[in-house]
């Protein structure tokens, strides 16, 4: 009898030490504000991290059971962001441009974890032909995350001469390509198209039917003809869930969604965001102006995802990077909730990644912490004009698969050893 006693108070006690065990952490994150969309969670909570997933989030977690702990008193805790328009595919190779060539950006590491951005959409950079280039250079070798919309020419954006050969553009060979790199491609680019004819869109639109994926657009236009009408894109071509990015641009070979001369939304543009077509940002190096911006907020028009067209010609410019648009963004009038769900929730739903872009429990551990700086701040569109505005967010940390990669002032703790 005392026998069996001791045996079940040994059993007892390797039951505790393992549940102890059990309920380590790798990272709490105490005190921060969380905002997660998903969750409807915008409040002060506490954010535990074990396996690279999250583990917990709670009003408070025991931060002893941490091996690293993160004060974020004072700040705001996000889901990591979502940058779904980016040229990342940065190469030596000339007359190449966004294809593997010199206007890409050479890989997202040294841009997007400073932003808070843990995951990345190429932006039609490859195509079919040159995607396995890209995976090898790009995606195998990055940290962030890379995902993909492929574009519909088979040589990607490797310049207008070459986005404009409708011999190149194969939608068999792109679903193909798409359906063997799942994982990987999102959905199909249409960029730069300056013709007439609406032959582009109809093969994108028969590659997202073959692979059951949407597809985003960039009208290019030329001086020489009127540009084509985004009024018929949206109601001819258009089904929910495509996506219509450089929303704000002004350029006057494409068509603006706020008329020039009245400076009024156009009518057919809020139904169109009703019946689910997705409007992208992609700010870049010459496709953002107030002029198009503010009227249409004015108007109730908010674009639906933050992408920043992130390439050699708009990091140095007025775009920056995702979280400067995001401030531009609270300037113009948007609350911080509203830029934060179009940064995290709003496209990982747009590219059906809805694993990301959320703190649940379970998910994957991409976080960011940002600081929202009080002050008298600039900001400017493609054309030189400025708006002032009294928030800045700032990124303070940066975790990718609940591994730290970016700590700006050192807020987590050291780890402990032989816990």
């Amino acid at each position: 009898m005392i026998r069996q006693i001791f045996s079940i108070l040994f059993l007892c006690l390797l039951c505790s030490v393992y549940v102890s065990r059990a309920q380590k952490y790798s990272v709490v994150i105490k005190g921060g504000h969380v905002i997660d969309a998903k969750n409807k969670i915008n409040e002060v909570m506490d954010v535990a991290i074990l396996n690279g997933k999250i583990a917990r989030v709670a009003k408070k977690i025991d931060a002893s059971k941490a091996e690293q702990v993160v004060d974020a008193a004072g700040m705001y805790v996000t889901p990591g962001l979502i940058d779904l328009h980016a040229h990342v595919f940065g190469g030596a190779e000339p007359d190449h441009d966004d294809n593997n060539g010199f206007d890409a950006v050479p890989g997202p590491d040294g841009f997007t974890f400073r932003a808070g951005v843990t995951t990345v959409v190429d932006c039609g950079s490859p195509g079919w032909m040159s995607f396995p280039t890209f995976k090898r250079n790009i995606i195998d070798r990055s940290k962030t995350r890379v995902l993909c919309f492929l574009n519909i020419n088979g040589e990607g954006m490797r310049g207008v001469k070459w986005e404009q050969n409708l011999d190149d553009m194969d939608p068999k060979r792109a679903a193909e390509m798409a359906l063997a790199n799942k994982e990987y491609i999102v959905g199909f680019k249409l960029a730069h198209w300056s013709g007439t004819v609406w032959t582009p869109v109809e093969r994108a639109k028969e590659a997202g039917r073959l692979a059951n994926l949407p597809i985003i657009v960039d009208f290019g236009g030329s001086d020489d003809h009127p540009p084509l009408s985004i009024e018929t894109l949206f109601d001819k071509y258009f089904q929910p869930g495509d996506i219509f990015t450089h929303v704000f641009t002004e350029l006057k070979r494409r068509d603006p969604v706020v008329d020039l001369n009245t400076r009024v939304l156009k009518p057919f543009v809020l139904p169109a965001q009703k019946r689910g077509i997705i409007f992208d940002v992609g700010f870049g190096g010459g496709s953002f102006n107030f002029g198009q911006a503010i009227p249409a907020f004015k108007a109730g028009f908010l674009p639906n995802t933050m992408g920043t067209d992130l390439h050699i010609g708009s990091m140095n410019g007025a775009m920056i990077d995702q979280l400067n648009i995001l401030s531009m963004f609270l300037a113009i009038g948007m609350d911080l909730q509203g830029v934060i769900d179009r940064s995290t929730w709003e496209p990982a739903k747009a590219i059906k990644r809805e694993e990301l872009g959320n703190l649940s429990v379970g998910a994957i551990a991409d976080i960011a912490i940002l600081t929202l700086r009080e002050g008298k701040f600039g900001f400017k569109d493609i054309d030189g004009n400025r708006v002032e505005g009294t928030q800045r967010l700032e990124c303070e940390m940066t975790i990718r698969g609940g591994e730290i990669v970016y700590d700006l002032n050192a807020i987590a703790s050291s780890p402990t050893k032989g816990k």
